[in-house]
């Protein structure tokens, strides 16, 4: 019966076993990732017994995403996001350079291609959406300065992806992979004499630009007019519901006609909502789902994961989460202290960074997939995330230690 509904079967044993292991590593007073994650290894296809479906697990976790990067866009403004502009941009762009030239030492030392190598290093560079947010959110600093240019940061390296993945295809044939044919409004553009890689980025500027333009002048207006017109008609369902249409048709809507990102098309959604004065009951409306949906991400990380990848590969697994941990929070903590910020302020960005997640899972599945990458760089990523994610809390710890987080929730 569950090969024939595959995503029941998912939903009902990824959340039943997550909660047990869950409870477990709460009672060992591990983190309750570890029980997601180890949730994920289990149903996954490298152990034995049962296997979920990788796939529609993948797309639950996104749901997850979404909720949780609209959830962040209700507690912020544009002015918010302007205020932390100075630091974030040159702050992300920074840490994604050092990162990134790490990971591709890393893999030029293991053999391969500079593409490929590059890719790796792309790929250990962004943070997870999801990791992030919650470190935040349990620490209730969502809302305070270092917060906010957390999540301004996450947002810089969120535009920086969705550049490098519309750059990847037209450059695989030089990177030692397999070019695909240049299709739509790309190959149309490339007429006018500037090249497949010219016109590709002039398209995804235009629809990043249009995005942010429709979501400023249309959005503002046309979103919170439609929450408050459900919200008169008295009926709670109706307002329930277009809180979810909105979050969800908004996200959706900006990948498959600008080519943005879900988590990036949510946040506008939830940063133009915010102006409401509904913001807060919509807020409270989306919590128990995007709290379930965000487990499901992590069971599906550990999904992923290959435990022969330890054994066969353990000190690049080694270097690999040393970078993640170790070089991308090493350098967000030096250009912070640059930006002038204090020390402790500077230490809760760097804990917040040493992770990597979604992006970094489909920045290298398309390396894979264009034949730059070699497998074994996915298994490394895989296994670096879990790793990066198992530790994330730990450095949180050391640091409330070392100065206790505030006790107002976010």
């Amino acid at each position: 019966m569950t090969h024939d509904t595959p995503l029941i079967a998912t939903i009902a044993v990824g959340l039943s076993l997550a909660f047990l292991l869950g409870l477990v590593a709460h009672r060992l007073k591990l983190p309750l990732i570890a029980g997601y994650l180890l949730t994920g290894v289990i149903l996954g296809p490298f152990t034995p017994g049962w296997v979920a479906d990788q796939e529609i697990a993948a797309e639950l976790a996104e749901m997850g995403v979404i909720l949780l990067m609209f959830g962040v866009g209700l507690h912020f403004s544009l002015a918010d996001l302007l205020a932390v502009k100075a630091a974030a941009v040159p702050g992300a762009i920074g840490q994604i350079a050092v990162a990134t030239a790490a990971g591709t030492g890393l893999g030029m030392l293991l053999g391969w291609g500079l593409g490929a190598s590059l890719i790796f290093g792309l790929s250990l560079s962004v943070a997870s959406t999801v990791v992030l947010l919650r470190a935040l959110q349990a620490r209730g600093i969502v809302k305070q300065h270092t917060g906010r240019l957390a999540v301004g940061w996450l947002i810089v390296e969120d535009l920086l992806m969705v550049i490098v993945l519309v750059l990847i295809p037209p450059l695989a044939g030089v990177m030692g992979g397999v070019t695909p044919p240049v299709e739509g409004e790309v190959a149309e553009v490339a007429r006018w004499g500037i090249g497949t890689l010219g016109a590709t980025l002039l398209v995804t500027g235009v629809k990043v630009t249009g995005f942010v333009l429709l979501m400023l002048v249309v959005g503002r207006r046309l979103i919170p007019m439609v929450l408050h017109y459900a919200a008169h008609t008295g009926q709670r369902e109706l307002f329930r519901l277009s809180v979810l249409a909105i979050a969800l048709g908004v996200a959706y809507g900006s990948a498959m006609f600008f080519g943005v990102s879900f988590a990036l098309g949510a946040f506008f959604a939830g940063m133009v909502m915010a102006t409401s004065t509904l913001s807060t009951q919509a807020m409270k409306d989306t919590l128990p789902l995007r709290d379930a949906f965000a487990v499901l991400f992590f069971v599906s990380v550990g999904m992923l994961f290959n435990p022969a990848a330890i054994l066969e590969q353990p000190l690049a697994l080694v270097a690999t989460v040393l970078i993640i941990v170790g070089v991308k929070s090493l350098a967000a903590y030096g250009l912070m202290r640059a930006f002038g910020h204090d020390s402790h302020a500077s230490l809760l960005l760097a804990a917040s960074l040493a992770q990597i997640g979604e992006f970094s899972f489909i920045v290298i599945a398309m390396g894979v997939k264009l034949a730059i990458v070699p497998a074994a760089a996915q298994d490394l990523v895989v296994a670096g995330a879990l790793v990066s994610i198992l530790v994330n809390p730990l450095l949180f710890h050391l640091l409330d230690r070392r100065a206790p987080p505030p006790a107002t929730p976010a």
